[in-house]
C-alpha cells in the first residue's frame, strides 16, 4: 500500500515548494512534465537514481498521482539531475525486486516500511546541461 493520499494532498500543497529547492542535490530531481488536461508545465521534487541509461522511480504514492500519469501520456518528461537536464522517455514498470535492488540501500528499509512495491525505469533519450 503506497503513502496515504491525505499525505499527498499535503506535499502537493506544501511540501512539494519546500522540496523543490533541493532538486539537483543528492536523490534530489526536479521532474518536469506537462498536465494532460491543462497543457501547464509543472515541476516536483521526486527522488530518482540513474543507472546507466535509465532513471528509476519508486512510485511512493502509487501510479495513480497526477504527475506519473502526466509522464503517461505525454510518454516522458524531463528531470534535472546532477547539473543536467534529461529528456526521458515513456515509464515502463520494474518487478517490485528489481525496483528494490535499483535503490540506495539506505532507502530500502523506508520503502519497505512504506510498502511502496510500484517502481518505474524511465529511458535517457537526450542530456544537456543545466544552465
Amino acid at each position: 500500500m503506497p503513502i496515504p493520499h491525505a499525505v499527498t494532498k499535503f506535499n502537493k500543497a506544501v511540501g512539494n515548494r519546500l522540496l523543490i529547492h533541493l532538486a539537483g542535490h543528492g536523490p534530489f530531481v526536479e521532474l518536469e512534465h506537462v498536465g494532460r488536461r491543462s497543457g501547464r508545465t509543472y515541476r516536483i521534487p521526486l527522488n530518482a537514481f540513474r543507472h546507466s541509461d535509465v532513471v528509476t522511480l519508486a512510485l511512493t504514492y502509487g501510479s495513480r498521482t497526477d504527475w506519473y500519469r502526466n509522464v503517461v501520456a505525454a510518454k516522458g518528461c524531463r528531470v534535472r539531475m546532477s547539473g543536467h537536464w534529461l529528456t526521458l522517455g515513456a515509464p515502463r514498470p520494474v518487478s517490485t525486486e528489481e525496483g528494490m535492488r535499483r535503490m540506495p540501500l539506505i532507502a530500502r528499509p523506508i520503502l519497505r516500511t512504506a510498502q511502496v512495491t510500484e517502481f518505474v525505469e524511465l529511458p535517457v533519450l537526450s542530456e544537456e546541461p543545466a544552465p
